[in-house]
């Protein structure tokens, strides 16, 4: 006589899975356990990596902050070259050494920022334009200086078109910003000068309709007057 078969409990069937997962596991790791064992180590290598880098960065940034805080003087009471330069017998890391230094944390970009403001300042309009477009930030308000920078940079270098087109780009990119006025006129005006006369009437219209109560709205219509002639 044939014997029933004995019902496999569900409990029985999740040990036998778990049984099985295990010695397939096991089987895998000896099959395997050298090219693991480098894998966890490269692992292990790169997460330790990656927080001393963190642990770095955040040590040159409070470097680099303490070092601008103290040049920053300089540059705020119009001593542009000494700003640059720093002052080594005062213990005053300049804006350039700072950026040579600490380029690649968020107190050295602001000093790369001021360090393009401080060359503009001087006439030096070739090394201001570099640092400017070398220069990046999250922050609205700079990423609209930057740009105007680079525009002022190519207008005082008579570049005019690259003038106008960096002016009129900070004022599309950031309409909402307190400058956009001035950067309409200021791309217009280099508009003008570029010989591209259609372009910079249509931003003079654009400024007059925009910012009809600025000076810069006031004075386009005068300008349109000009440019129509």
């Amino acid at each position: 006589m044939i014997k029933a078969k004995k019902k496999i409990s569900k409990r029985e069937m999740k040990e036998d899975a778990l049984v099985t997962a295990y010695v397939k596991a096991t089987k895998f790791y000896e099959q395997n356990k050298k090219k693991i064992s480098m894998g966890v180590t490269a692992l292990a290598v790169i997460i330790i990596a990656s927080v001393l880098y963190a642990n770095n960065q955040a040590q040159n940034n409070e470097s680099a902050s303490t070092q601008f805080g103290r040049v920053y003087q300089l540059y705020d009471s119009g001593q542009y070259q000494l700003a640059i330069d720093g002052m080594p017998e005062r213990n005053i890391i300049g804006l350039r050494s700072i950026v040579d230094n600490y380029g690649s944390t968020r107190a050295g970009e602001l000093a790369r920022f001021y360090l393009a403001n401080a060359y503009y300042q001087l006439g030096r309009y070739d090394e201001s334009l570099e640092a400017f477009e070398d220069f990046s930030s999250d922050s609205r308000l700079l990423s609209v200086s930057r740009l105007s920078g680079i525009a002022a940079c190519a207008a005082a270098k008579e570049q005019y078109r690259k003038a106008a087109e960096f002016f009129e780009k900070s004022a599309v990119n950031y309409p909402g910003d307190v400058s956009n006025a001035e950067n309409l006129s200021n791309a217009a005006h280099n508009y003008a000068l570029a010989g591209e006369k259609e372009k910079a009437l249509n931003l003079y219209g654009k400024l007059k309709k925009d910012h009809p109560t600025t000076a810069f709205g006031r004075d386009a219509e005068r300008f349109i007057t000009q440019l129509s002639m």
